[in-house]
């Protein structure tokens, strides 16, 4: 054994048990009352965070993503059945800053018409510089990789370009237009 010394056991008295008793069981008779006041309080704190979750969602937003300096580059595509896109590399002066593999699912979102937005940042005031390139298969079933570049003024407000792939039948080429959203 550890100790030398014998244990003790004590008593509690008769009085300090039945207070210590009722004590213990004073919460399980107003459960009903204590329930509410939790349920309410839970949903103040919801309400807390959703509050706070839409002031951080704006901040950022206004801080990340500014309207007055704001550039989107969205894809849509001009010959749907003349061309299976594989994937699109932009570059904004330069610097790659986006790089996407289209899936079946995708390709065919597209094929029906769809705009994905490719790209949104941020771009001071001057001149700039896009490149795309375009790595798809064409009608004739050829793998073709294409770079095209567009040179736009960025002046104070929110920039949108449209970036439209073509391949007209009979090389099916694949030619990239840009437009730029009024």
């Amino acid at each position: 054994m550890l100790g030398t010394k014998p244990i003790r056991r004590r008593r509690i008295h008769p009085t300090l048990g039945m207070l210590l008793g009722f004590s213990f069981s004073l919460p399980l008779l107003p459960s009903a009352a204590l329930g509410s006041d939790i349920d309410h309080a839970i949903d103040q704190l919801r309400a807390e965070v959703s509050e706070h979750s839409a002031r951080v969602f704006a901040l950022e937003q206004r801080l990340l993503h500014p309207a007055d300096s704001r550039l989107s580059v969205f894809l849509t595509l001009g010959s749907p059945d003349a061309l299976g896109l594989d994937s699109i590399e932009l570059f904004v002066n330069g610097k790659p800053v986006v790089s996407h593999l289209y899936t079946a699912r995708e390709q065919e979102a597209l094929k029906e018409g769809g705009v994905q937005q490719l790209f949104v940042g941020n771009l001071p005031n001057g001149s700039h510089a896009l490149k795309a390139v375009v790595t798809a298969r064409s009608g004739n079933d050829r793998f073709v990789r294409r770079e095209s570049s567009y040179r736009f003024q960025k002046r104070p407000g929110s920039v949108q370009l449209q970036m439209t792939l073509e391949a007209k039948a009979p090389d099916f080429e694949p030619r990239v237009s840009f437009l730029e959203w009024k």
